[in-house]
């Protein structure tokens, strides 16, 4: 397919993540991880706020009752619509000086899945957590180093998540509880030009669909072996996570990041840090609620 990208926000985020698209809305909300901000953008009118946030936040949910549960540095907390902390739930269970939050999503039993990074990058020290109904938040899943990637396939039986700088996608089998089972290896990546698996969606066929960092392209995997069957290419080397929207779920939202990249690689990629959209021939799947009460 011939795939047309278009720069829908010339953002400039230093490190953008985590699109949501909102079916009630019909807008966009996505994060800069380090400024820190919310974004909320309405691709009809082109109108854009941002959002302070009191800390870094690596990922976050719409939440049922209004505003967003989110994942910040200190822990998950919630927050109103315009960005600021109402309710302290649960503090990092890592060690927030060497780790903070990162990629994260809301599955369709309404729970708040949120992974860590470890910044070191010495050892893997970041964790996978799942924040549950009752607002206990638990250590899922470890032994890796930069958690990203987490997607569920349509019928929730699968939850997937990816180690980037070790360019590993993994499965697990996850019940109707939250509870998932051992994981499994369902793609390795080779360190290259193609770039290392980072944020992800799954749409409603059950293909996975994953921004390559470093890799100036968006990649279509089958869930059944990890074989690459459709490719989007992009004018930025950086992109970080994708999310299915518009009012048919047709539209294919990339975020990006220019985070430490010098004054060279910049001029050669000036749309680095921006939003782009690209039409796509399949349906995603709406982003559900977090339930927590």
């Amino acid at each position: 397919m011939d795939y047309q990208v278009e720069n829908v926000l010339q953002a400039q985020a230093e490190l953008g993540e985590c699109p949501v698209w909102s079916v009630s809305e019909q807008v966009l909300y996505f994060v800069d991880i380090l400024a820190p901000a919310l974004h909320r953008f309405d691709p009809q009118t082109g109108d854009h706020q941002q959002f302070p946030v009191a800390e870094h936040i690596g990922c976050f949910g719409l939440n049922a009752e209004g505003g967003f549960v989110a994942a910040l540095r200190s822990g998950v907390c919630m927050l109103d619509a315009q960005g600021k902390i109402v309710k302290r739930l649960a503090p990092n269970p890592g060690e927030a000086e060497r780790s903070r939050f990162n990629d994260g999503r809301v599955d369709r039993h309404g729970r708040f899945w949120c992974g860590t990074l470890w910044e070191p990058q010495d050892r893997p020290g970041a964790l996978l957590c799942r924040l549950d109904e009752h607002l206990q938040l638990t250590v899922q899943a470890d032994d890796i180093k930069i958690s990203n990637g987490l997607a569920f396939s349509p019928d929730s039986r699968w939850m997937y998540q990816t180690d980037t700088p070790e360019g590993i996608l993994w499965r697990y089998p996850v019940d109707e509880q939250g509870e998932i089972g051992a994981r499994e290896v369902l793609k390795r990546f080779e360190q290259g030009p193609g770039g290392l698996p980072d944020g992800a969606a799954v749409d409603s066929e059950g293909f996975y669909w994953v921004a390559m960092f470093d890799g100036s392209r968006v990649i279509r995997l089958n869930p059944a072996n990890g074989e690459i069957v459709d490719e989007i290419p992009l004018p930025v080397r950086w992109p970080t996570m994708v999310a299915f929207g518009g009012e048919d779920l047709k539209t294919l939202y990339i975020t990006s990041s220019r985070e430490d990249r010098s004054a060279e690689e910049l001029a050669e990629y000036p749309q680095s840090g921006d939003l782009f959209a690209v039409r796509v021939g399949v349906a995603g799947i709406a982003e559900p609620l977090f339930q927590g009460k």
